[in-house]
């Protein structure tokens, strides 16, 4: 083998070995290619961009409980967009939004997002969950947004597990109250009613009734008496 044709196999040899240590190097416990993200919905309709769409249900599939719609909105435009209303068609549930501070509208900012779901955002709560749609469908969430319009695409609808757990309902359904009872009094059983004394009897006061008659009886003329 000629000089120069040994040095091309060594710089062959190097590089390969360099691409290789690259290639161990990105698949460490920090790497990217590591942070799977599910496959989510996404569309986008002139400047909006609709992404990571969800329907998340209770995490116990037998709870009864409201569930969310999660979801990133982007805006490239150069004007603020105001998300109205989001609305599952086929349901007649109401999806009741709520913005991340105040009570303001919930907004889509020009050049930024706005992000549905999760500790600290906006949220879109359905409080019908499971009216609404079952684990596994398909569901149909349109976004309705004040200069763009309506933006509606399919979304899974998965319970609030693994990858979903923080961006799920946060809201638990609450336990009914208990009923009430009878007043305790101090010693903690039920107060008795006193009992209303017969007409025509004395209290009991510890005497016998005929010791009662012979202190409260009159004297009386003895009859038959002559002179």
């Amino acid at each position: 083998m000629s000089r120069s044709l040994r040095h091309g196999a060594l710089a062959a040899t190097a590089i390969a070995f360099s691409i290789v240590s690259l290639s161990a190097c990105a698949a460490g416990n920090h790497a990217e290619t590591l942070k799977v993200r599910p496959d989510n919905a996404a569309t986008s309709v002139g400047t909006v961009k609709v992404q990571n769409v969800n329907v998340i249900t209770q995490a116990d599939p037998e709870a009864e409980g409201p569930a969310v719609v999660a979801a990133t909105l982007f805006n490239d435009g150069t004007e603020n967009e105001v998300l109205e209303s989001i609305t599952l068609p086929g349901t007649d549930v109401q999806v009741k939004l709520q913005a991340a501070k105040g009570s303001g509208p919930v907004e889509v900012p020009a050049g930024g997002q706005l992000v549905l779901g999760g500790k600290g955002n906006a949220s879109a709560v359905i409080a019908e969950g499971r009216e609404a749609t079952q684990d596994g469908n398909i569901q149909q969430v349109v976004f309705k947004l004040s200069r763009t319009g309506d933006v509606g695409l399919g979304a899974t609808v998965v319970p609030a597990e693994g990858y979903y757990e923080d961006f799920g309902p946060s809201v638990l359904p609450a336990s009914p109250a208990p009923k009430p009872s009878a007043t305790p009094d101090a010693t903690g059983s039920a107060t008795p009613e006193t009992p209303e004394t017969p007409a025509g009897e004395a209290p009991a006061t510890g005497e016998s009734p005929a010791a009662g008659a012979e202190q409260g009886a009159p004297e009386t003329a003895t009859a038959g008496t002559t002179g």
